[in-house]
């Protein structure tokens, strides 16, 4: 047995005695687990107060066993096949595998070697195959991202080149120093250099491109934390009592489908939209707004009444102070059965302070925003909003950007299903770490909502590599008719060619009385320029221009929505094949 192990129960015996026997003897099992690993019995002198730093959240929400969580991890990367050989996905894998960078492609073999070793530990069977051939990158791709990846202006954000590899250089070239927080006004001006092909947001790509994105920003965001030496443990999912229906209290995902039977398409829950709709109505220059709160008894009865009348719309919305709804703002949230930032990513954001540069937290940030659910990532941005629009009045309302964060951080945090799980000293302690991620969330929100051009590229070779594997397919099973079809193709896609040599593009229009147009393709010509002349010969629309975006679809990109400083000439070099469509979004 581990020295300690007496001295643990006895200064945890206070602890013990407030919580059931099943939770103390969950404390121990997962306390041994960690320090056996960690410290493999040698740590004879460790006493009480060395033990106790250890008991965070990893054992207070139990992580997943050993094996669990690299099962998980790679399944939900997409790569499952690389432990099971009966999954379904296996030629997807292997197309996976030949996008990842180097740092990404030594994440994946890292988990697999961990998953392969306990397996054999519990001599299991098992059909792992060595990936090290598969991932073995080759002298000029090595040289090819060293020359990509040097060291930019710390203000500089480079989108282009994978962020665990700007992590490697980091760590290779310069002198590793402990991050620091800056106050507000401190904050560094982080610069996106100009990129001709325009940046992509978060809703621009189809569903089937964005579940390639959050595989690879997946394996980006573990091999990101690996190059920096974090080791980020996942929880397994809480067990909570979820109510049903209602507004306080209820999942996003119950919310959202009560919402959309009443109001189609709606992406954050209403009673959210209602509430900060409301404070922004009485006024955002009201000092203290969200710091000072509303009297309880008051904000329990209104939550009770709000309840049974908001979706009969017959709530008196005129009668609510402005401090009871703020308070109403933060119990919404703390009292979501599940936090937020989601369980499994939990870990990962309050670890995002441990690296060592605001830019790497800033890009690992990036990464986790892109891996939450979309209910969970709308409704986060509406909420980082809203606070951006509250610090905007600071000069009246006295709320600066720490002061919102300090004052948000514990009900984003700490969710009702783990408030029960916590002591008070550990919330305490996490309340300045949580406050400074706020800030960041708040103060970067343009920035953290945008994929990456480094990971679009990968979808794009990714999709390219499907393409060649379906043709190859069709070679096989129904020649006959490809051919066909080839000639068909070919034929569209010589007038096509014959359009573009000669200096036009033709864009579709089908939802619109103007079916298509062709415009001539010049070197400065933006997605802004092809709406203009859209909109100046089609005078009869009753779509406003926000509402109507320039797509790139087909080729190697299912569809993407354009913004409009892209420009058509550098896309169409990326994408040949593409065709170009107006169409009205949905914000």
């Amino acid at each position: 047995q581990p020295p300690w192990r007496d001295a643990w129960r006895h200064s945890n015996r206070r602890y013990a005695n407030a919580t059931n026997r099943t939770v103390s003897r969950m404390f121990e099992r997962s306390l041994n687990h960690h320090l056996l690993h960690k410290a493999k019995y040698s740590c004879t002198s460790l006493c009480v107060r060395n033990v106790w730093p250890y008991l965070t959240y990893d054992h207070l929400l139990l992580c997943s066993a050993e094996g669990e969580q690299e099962e998980a991890w790679l399944m939900e990367a997409g790569l499952a096949t690389l432990f099971d050989e009966s999954a379904s996905d296996g030629e997807d894998s292997i197309v996976l595998l030949s996008t990842l960078t180097r740092t990404q492609a030594a994440a994946v073999e890292r988990r697999v070697e961990t998953l392969k070793q306990t397996l054999r530990k519990r001599n299991k069977p098992y059909s792992v195959p060595d990936v090290r051939e598969i991932f073995k990158p080759s002298p000029a791709s090595q040289s090819k991202v060293r020359n990509g990846a040097g060291p930019d202006a710390e203000t500089d954000i480079n989108l282009e080149v994978s962020f665990s590899e700007q992590a490697l250089i980091y760590k290779e070239g310069l002198k590793v120093t402990q991050p620091q927080n800056e106050a507000d006004d401190r904050l560094p001006d982080f610069r996106v250099s100009q990129d001709k092909t325009g940046q992509t947001r978060v809703g621009d790509l189809s569903a089937e491109d964005m579940k390639k994105v959050r595989r690879l920003v997946l394996i980006e965001m573990s091999a990101l934390f690996d190059t920096c030496g974090i080791e980020v443990k996942a929880h397994k999912a809480l067990k909570v009592k979820v109510r049903e229906s209602g507004l306080f209290g209820v999942s996003l995902s119950t919310l959202l489908e009560q919402d959309q039977r009443r109001i189609l398409g709606t992406k954050v829950p209403l009673i959210l939209q209602h509430l900060i709709s409301h404070i922004e109505e009485q006024g955002l220059d009201t000092e203290g707004v969200l710091r000072i709160p509303g009297a309880a008894t008051r904000v329990k009865a209104v939550c009770h009444e709000l309840e049974h009348k908001f979706y009969e719309g017959m709530f008196p919305w005129e009668s609510l102070k402005q401090h009871d709804t703020a308070s109403l703002l933060k119990l919404f949230i703390r009292e979501l059965p599940y936090p937020l930032l989601t369980v499994e990513y939990f870990n990962a954001f309050i670890s995002v302070l441990k690296l060592p540069t605001k830019k790497q937290q800033l890009q690992a940030l990036n990464l986790l925003v892109l891996l939450l659910p979309e209910p969970n990532r709308d409704t986060l941005k509406a909420l980082m909003e809203f606070f951006q629009r509250v610090t905007d009045h600071k000069d009246r309302n006295k709320m600066t950007l720490n002061n919102v964060a300090v004052v948000m951080a514990p009900n984003i945090f700490m969710c009702k299903g783990f408030r029960s799980k916590i002591s008070e000293q550990q919330e305490f302690a996490m309340a300045t770490g949580t406050a400074n991620i706020v800030r960041l969330l708040v103060r970067y929100q343009n920035l953290l909502w945008t994929i990456p051009k480094f990971v679009l590229n990968q979808v794009r070779k990714h999709n390219m590599e499907n393409q060649r594997k379906m043709n190859r397919d069709r070679v096989v099973k129904k020649l006959l008719k490809k051919m066909a079809y080839d000639r068909e193709r070919a034929s569209d896609k010589q007038e096509k060619n014959t359009e573009a040599e000669g200096g036009f593009i033709r864009v579709q229009a089908p939802q619109f009385s103007m079916v298509s147009m062709a415009i001539q393709l010049t070197e400065d010509l933006k997605a802004s320029d092809v709406l203009t002349r859209f909109l100046s010969q089609e005078r009869s629309l009753s779509v406003k221009r926000e509402d109507l975006c320039l797509y790139e679809m087909g080729g190697n990109i299912k569809e993407r929505c354009l913004d409009e400083e892209t420009y058509i000439k550098a896309v169409l070099e990326l994408n040949p094949s593409a065709e170009w469509v107006i169409k009205s979004v949905q914000h």
